[in-house]
């Protein structure tokens, strides 16, 4: 068994140690054994990367558009040269399988290059407020930006997110998450010739060490994917300090809605790909919940149940597996929790709902792919988040049922419908209340579309152009004539 891996902290340019000499373990969910270690990080180390921050943004705000972007896709293309080494890496250190964490990588890479190429869409308004004077408006940036990581897709949104702000002016501090800190390690130690002292700072920790980014109040612009719990505490501790802007891209109890002219064999293979089995269901996107009419219900239900039995579980560095294990001991038995308070509440496991047999899965997180039937809008897994591989399968008759089905939750991130007529499929559109929809397809987030969500799934998007200007302030400029 190889050494485990020792990361360092990116700050003011320097591949550092925490100050407090504290370290993380990192631990691999296949078989729980330590495969790295990270520092620390104190609100000390938050300081000394605030100042760097600071110092780096009043230079970098007069670097021209196309210096900008000229250091963007060097970034990209240097990430995308470690691509595998990247990828490995994150499999080990989250569960997630292989394939899916090497086009996260690329994937990083290509919304780098988009945010590089959008950078002269920074631009202002004339506006004829005067007949003789000239009123205009300009964009100018925030200063430090500090945005959290969540453990799903640790390096694709640390680099990908950090481009928009870069282009925008700002500097920036990311906090990966704890429990799968290792791929962001790798991403100092690649950026740490390449970018200006102090303008990217990666600093590694617990909640502890994201509270203190939070409530900085040198950081006035926050942005955080993750669970709803902590986006309202981000927006709680960050009000406490200073008027923050704050972006939260939080979770989704997201609805697939199948009416009965579907193409029944494409909707079972989407249900699937939907769920997201290949990150164990851990993803925010997954559409959880499948909503099909009556005259379908058990021939989808069957034809879907059919494609999770042959998902292959095993070590997800293994091309050939379709899911690991899940990312930490607290999600999988927040996982089995949610398949046992199902099936006491009267839903029926119709695959799976268990740990899986046999001596590799005697040590790990593993749980198997599950699908509950029978499920009803009263019961905790219709509403709750469960954040696992677990899909719950409902009826409906009446289309204004399976509407009130999908909004009557707390979340509104995403949601896809499945239908041939396009004036029923554009009813559901305007009805069903989810930030980010597909019609007739699932999964796929395209490029330059903002994604993010309605309810308390959270406040602005990202993955588009709004996402970089979300990182500007409108400034107004009068000149009398």
């Amino acid at each position: 068994m190889s050494e485990p891996i020792v990361g360092r902290m990116l700050i003011d340019g320097k591949l550092v140690g925490g100050l407090g000499d504290q370290w993380l373990d990192s631990v691999d969910p296949v078989d729980e054994s330590i495969i790295g270690r990270v520092p620390l990080g104190t609100r000390d180390d938050v300081e000394a990367a605030v100042v760097a921050a600071d110092a780096a943004q009043k230079a970098w705000v007069d670097v021209d558009i196309k210096e900008r972007s000229a250091l963007i896709y060097k970034l990209a293309d240097a990430l995308e040269a470690r691509a595998k080494e990247i990828s490995e890496l994150e499999t080990r250190d989250t569960g997630n399988t292989i394939g899916p964490m090497l086009r996260d990588v690329h994937t990083a890479a290509d919304r780098m290059r988009l945010y590089a190429g959008l950078g002269y869409e920074i631009k202002g308004q004339t506006i004829p407020a005067t007949a003789g004077g000239l009123h205009v408006t300009t964009r100018v940036p925030f200063g430090i930006v500090g945005r959290i990581i969540p453990f799903n897709h640790p390096v694709a949104f640390a680099a990908s997110r950090l481009a928009p702000a870069l282009m925008s002016g700002n500097s920036i501090i990311i906090k990966p998450s704890e429990q799968s800190p290792l791929s962001a390690c790798v991403l100092a130690e690649i950026y740490a010739d390449l970018i200006p002292p102090g303008l990217v700072n990666i600093v590694t920790g617990d909640a502890e060490t994201g509270a203190a980014i939070v409530r900085h109040p040198k950081i006035r612009r926050l942005a955080f994917i993750g669970s709803v719990s902590t986006g309202m505490a981000i927006q709680r501790a960050a009000a406490e300090v200073a008027v923050k802007t704050v972006t939260l891209e939080l979770g989704g109890k997201n609805p697939m809605i199948v009416c009965p002219d579907a193409d029944l064999d494409a909707v079972a293979a989407a249900a699937v790909r939907g769920m997201n089995f290949a990150w164990q269901g851990q993803s925010c996107g997954s559409t959880s919940r499948l909503l099909l009419h009556n005259e379908i219900h058990d021939k989808v239900l069957e034809k879907v149940v059919e494609r999770v039995a042959k998902l292959k579980i095993g070590n997800p560095l293994d091309p050939s597996v379709n899911m690991g294990p899940m990312n930490s001991k607290a999600q999988l038995e927040k996982t089995l929790n949610y398949i046992q308070i199902a099936h006491q509440e009267g839903a029926r496991i119709a695959y799976g709902g268990h740990r899986p047999v046999g001596g590799e899965f005697e040590k790990g997180y593993w749980v198997e792919p599950t699908v509950l039937s029978d499920v009803k809008m009263s019961m905790r897994v219709a509403k709750e988040e469960i954040f696992g591989p677990v899909l719950s399968v409902f009826r409906w008759s009446d289309l204004d049922e399976a509407i009130e089905m999908a909004n009557n939750v707390d979340y509104g991130l995403t949601a896809a419908i499945w239908t041939k007529d396009i004036d029923r499929a554009l009813y559901l559109a305007r009805k069903v209340e989810s930030g980010y929809l597909w019609i007739n397809t699932v999964g796929t987030h395209f490029r330059n579309v903002p994604y993010g969500g309605l309810k308390n799934s959270g406040v602005g998007t990202e993955e588009g152009l709004d996402e970089m200007l979300s990182y500007t302030q409108i400034k107004a400029i009068n000149f009398a004539a």
